[in-house]
């Protein structure tokens, strides 16, 4: 029996998430949820984030979703805890598999995190990290200005080139050897944050990572599906410009129809 995947983010970069989930799954029916009026979610309070994430969930579950994938690394690491208390519905968030990656790429023990202000301050990958490899040094940057840069399309600009540099400056200082992307729009500035943290660094792409946990726990509850069924993929975003449209076609390779979507009310 297929189920429908769904998906939120707090804009448009959990379709970094969508599109290597959909290299794994191509008929896999998929809703898509981008809240991009109240983006970014790193910059506000705990209690706004859950909130947020809480809202997200019922409008997938409303559409249809029956497993959900937090793309929010500020979400996944704020709220995670409490949409699983409140929702019967298989969970997946990005930090989890991401975690699992950088522990078996790095060789030093020397693990960098660049993530919003949210995913950094809650200390969720460094709990984890160390409960899994005590010795472990994780060193943690809070990048502010990416998901905005990322938002916009400004992608291969001079300005982004050097707000990378300025931001991996302290984790290249300490000489890393694996960082994790700690936000689903990192990836489509991959090339650029590689450059400017040294070719021998190892990147963890959480994009990736969240793939083939999804992937893995369908095949296993024998739910992959192997035709379409004639359900055709959703995308939803809270507020839809002609920007917005652009930048979703740079990130998936192709033009996908956008619909504006309407969050539950409060309680």
């Amino acid at each position: 029996m297929s189920v429908t995947i769904g998906v939120f983010d707090s804009g448009i970069g959990g379709l970094t998430v969508v599109r290597e989930i959909k290299k794994l799954l191509p008929t896999q029916p998929l809703i898509y949820f981008g809240d991009t009026a109240r983006t970014p979610y790193g910059t506000k309070s705990p209690e706004t984030i859950i909130q947020y994430a809480r809202e997200d969930t019922k409008f997938l579950l409303e559409h249809g979703a029956g497993i959900l994938v937090i793309a929010c690394h500020s979400a996944a690491s704020t709220a995670t805890s409490t949409l699983k208390q409140e929702f019967s519905e298989p969970i997946f968030e990005v930090v989890t598999p991401s975690i699992e990656q950088a522990l078996a790429l790095t060789r030093r023990k020397n693990i960098g995190l660049i993530g919003t202000r949210a995913t950094v301050t809650s200390d969720v990958y460094e709990k984890a990290i160390h409960a899994r490899l005590p010795d472990a040094k994780v060193y943690s940057q809070a990048c502010p200005l990416l998901v905005p840069l990322v938002e916009e399309g400004w992608l291969k600009t001079r300005e982004s080139r050097m707000i990378v540099k300025k931001y991996l400056r302290p984790l290249k200082n300490q000489q890393i050897d694996t960082l994790i992307l700690g936000c689903t729009h990192y990836p489509v500035l991959k090339q650029i944050i590689q450059e400017k943290i040294g070719k021998k660094v190892k990147i963890v792409d959480p994009s990736a990572e969240i793939a083939h946990a999804v992937y893995s726990y369908l095949e296993a509850k024998d739910q992959l599906s192997e035709k379409s069924h004639g359900l055709e993929d959703r995308f939803f975003v809270s507020d839809l410009t002609p920007t917005t449209q652009e930048v979703v076609q740079c990130f998936l390779g192709n033009r996908v129809r956008l619909e504006k979507a309407s969050l539950p009310k409060r309680e």
